[in-house]
């Protein structure tokens, strides 16, 4: 699995942060439901999103050898006042700010506790980049705003869902995810296909279901499915952020497959 590079996640989390404040201070109206996260409003989305920053920035900064709770994290619920974009934009501009601080000090390979795999403050770089990056999609949904991201930024978010549902299944219990490995599934496979991918960035994806857990790899292969559409909007419903009938979208094959695969990996 090829990453990008250490300081290429630490520069996406500052541009994030940025465009996502400039949802914040768009006008939008925060109180509105979030149409991908409906138990949130614009404003709990931000504040969850900027929380979740401020506690990876705890982590990094400490080196925290063990998990931290959200009480322990300053500021981690936001501005007292409820409501104000200018408000909500400092503490977010801050929050970025700090945090993109703490992972170019410690560097990639700093030793950190971290919920999947090896725990170094790399792959808080590579969590938080994909954290607000979709997240930022479901304000600018909400806000009635266009979205955009870099094609290896959305490429990498593919690679990383597709490992950590590998490696949960490999190390915890999770009910969803393990009924990926039924009977009925094994030899099966998805096909994700970016049409719109640049030359010399590899943006297809062959998902297998092998009874034991998934394998992946990046390459063109027939598959039971395929999804197949602009790598953004590609990206996008993997994450469930975008419904499969969007006009901009294929589904080719068996699409009860793709759709049993939606439901039982979706987090975030």
């Amino acid at each position: 699995m090829t990453l990008l590079a250490h300081e290429r996640y630490c520069a996406e989390i500052a541009h994030q942060v940025g465009l996502l404040r400039s949802v914040v201070t768009s006008g939008a109206d925060l109180s509105a439901t979030v149409p991908t996260c409906p138990d949130w409003s614009l404003e709990q989305l931000v504040r969850h999103t900027g929380g979740a920053l401020r506690w990876v920035e705890l982590l990094v900064r400490t080196r925290a050898r063990e998990n931290v709770r959200d009480e322990q994290v300053p500021s981690h619920g936001g501005p007292e006042s409820q409501g104000d974009p200018a408000a909500l934009d400092a503490w977010l501009a801050e929050t970025g700010e700090a945090v993109v601080a703490a992972l170019r000090e410690a560097g990639p390979d700093a030793k950190v506790w971290g919920w999947a795999g090896d725990g170094d403050a790399r792959f808080w770089a590579r969590r938080m980049t994909h954290e607000v990056t979709v997240h930022r999609a479901d304000a600018a949904r909400t806000a009635g705003l266009p979205y955009e991201v870099a094609p290896e930024v959305a490429a990498d978010a593919l690679d990383e869902r597709l490992y950590l549902v590998q490696w949960v299944q490999q190390h915890l219990s999770h009910r969803a995810y393990d009924e990926l490995r039924a009977e009925e599934h094994r030899g099966r496979s998805i096909h994700l296909h970016a049409t719109d991918a640049p030359a010399g960035l590899d943006a297809e994806w062959l998902v297998e279901l092998t009874g034991r857990g998934i394998a992946w790899s990046r390459g063109h292969e027939r598959a039971t499915v395929a999804l197949r559409g602009p790598l953004t909007s590609v990206m996008l419903a993997f994450y469930r952020r975008l419904p499969l009938d969007s006009p901009e979208l294929e589904v080719i094959g068996e699409r009860k497959l793709l759709e049993f695969w939606l439901e039982r990996t979706s987090f975030g």
